[in-house]
């Protein structure tokens, strides 16, 4: 099992009320395929995907324009760690 697949798992169980209670909130995602999801809170889909995690900013950024996106961190940093939200 993937690194991806294992944050996928532990979100739907112990995050799942992160994404469910914030249904109005625009999330970006590591996806399994190296790639990164735009997705409204709760959706199970993709609003859209981009390469890279500042082409999915911007992309949500004009999708979502009245909204911050929430930025899945994909590192460990001295702000956080990974599985963590951010936003810009």
């Amino acid at each position: 099992m993937t690194p991806f697949r294992l944050c996928a798992i532990l979100r739907l169980f112990k995050g799942a009320n992160l994404m469910g209670k914030n249904k109005d909130r625009v999330y970006i995602e590591r996806r399994e395929q190296g790639d990164y999801a735009i997705r409204k809170g709760g959706s199970e889909r993709a609003s859209g995907t981009a390469p890279t995690q500042r082409k999915a900013i911007e992309k949500a950024e004009k999708m979502f324009p009245d909204q911050k996106p929430m930025i899945e961190r994909v590192r460990n940093t001295d702000k956080g760690g990974r599985d963590k939200w951010r936003t810009e």
